[in-house]
């Protein structure tokens, strides 16, 4: 017999809950949106930002200020000085948008600057990263695609498995590559365009009728607005690590997602009698043990990633740790009650969720 956390018999009426959630969510994502808009975008790491980042430790305490001092000297562009890891590591980043050929020998010249201010042998250069403008645009770019790409995807996958409407999604998908294509050819910027193709997908799920589909992708969209949030609300840097970070939550959120919409079809072929929202509140019941088990000991391992992990992945750590705890809030809060939430304004009319053709699948 296997482990239960939450026992058999369970009935939370988490459908009743849904007006809180709707409002708990769309209070994190205004929190999230209104700190992206104050600070004109997130912050970007030197991955997609472009320039230099030098980490330096020392042997003893020093301030923030006396390596800004010792920075004058050097005439770097646009320099900053940030504390890296525990307060007792004595460690600091520092960056520039400087990216010229010159940088090669800037750590020699900035350990040697720091060396006479503050002694000799108390500065240890770690490591020295430098991207160019150009390079850190195009990532910065394809990284956004990678998204809207993964996100496309899944809304197909969703689509053929549950619904057997793989056709119309190919369709779908391929009205929205089109698009994509032809206004990259019109010289649209990426974000505008990775925008409207978001939108433009939403409004064909809804056109197409693609349901399971649309409560799927609301919560993937909902997993990364909040956790994009979170890090700017927070002065944190979104890299290479963090896009990582964010492909691997929605793929989490997916799977956890799913789970429930299996159980949603199997208890749809077992009743033709309960209503629609009965089914949905008794599939998120019949599936919370699991949930909340496969959840708690993911966030254990994170946690101890966050806390024992150093400081290098300290922010790939963090933003997993917000991404699942808020993709398991999704797939219970957010996908299921979505369902109900259309079926009762006339998206999912009765004969379509006509159980006999469920039964028949």
């Amino acid at each position: 017999m296997g482990l239960e956390i939450v026992k058999p018999g369970v009935n939370i009426n988490f459908i009743r809950l849904r007006p809180w959630a709707f409002a708990l969510s769309a209070i994190l994502i205004i929190l999230g949106l209104t700190s992206l808009i104050l600070k004109g975008g997130p912050r970007y790491g030197i991955d997609f930002a472009g320039g230099t980042i030098i980490q330096v430790k020392f042997t003893k305490e020093v301030k923030a200020d006396e390596i800004r001092a010792a920075l004058k000297t050097l005439n770097l562009k646009e320099a900053t000085v940030q504390g890296f890891g525990a307060a007792e590591e004595h460690e600091y980043l520092i960056r520039t948008k400087v990216t010229s050929g010159a940088l090669q020998r800037t750590a020699e010249i900035l350990k040697k600057v720091l060396e006479k201010k503050l002694g000799e042998g108390t500065v240890e250069i770690r490591r020295v990263e430098m991207v160019g403008p150009k390079v850190g645009k195009d990532l910065r770019e394809k990284a956004l695609l990678a998204l809207f790409y993964a996100i496309l995807a899944i809304g197909i996958y969703i689509s053929g498995r549950f619904e057997m409407k793989w056709g119309t999604s190919a369709i779908m998908a391929g009205v929205l590559l089109g698009v994509v294509y032809v206004f990259s050819l019109l010289k649209v910027p990426l974000s505008l365009l990775v925008i409207v193709a978001f939108v433009a997908t939403l409004i064909l799920y809804i056109v197409l009728n693609l349901r399971f589909a649309l409560g799927a992708v609301i919560a993937l969209i909902h997993d990364v607005f909040i956790t994009v949030g979170m890090f700017s609300l927070l002065n944190k840097d979104i890299d290479l690590l963090i896009v990582a970070a964010l492909l691997t939550i929605m793929g989490y959120s997916l799977n956890d997602t799913i789970v429930v919409f299996d159980r949603i079809r199997e208890n749809m072929r077992k009743t033709t009698k309960e209503s629609f929202p009965s089914v949905v509140n008794r599939s998120i019941n019949e599936t919370l043990s699991r949930t909340v088990l496969t959840s708690g000991t993911t966030l254990l391992t994170l946690l101890a990633l966050f806390l024992l992990g150093g400081s290098v992945i300290h922010n790939f750590a963090f933003a997993l740790l917000v991404g699942v705890m808020v993709g398991t809030y999704s797939s219970i809060f957010i996908a299921s009650p979505i369902l109900t939430a259309l079926e009762r304004r006339g998206f999912l009319l009765k004969k379509q969720i006509s159980y006999k053709k469920v039964k028949a699948r």
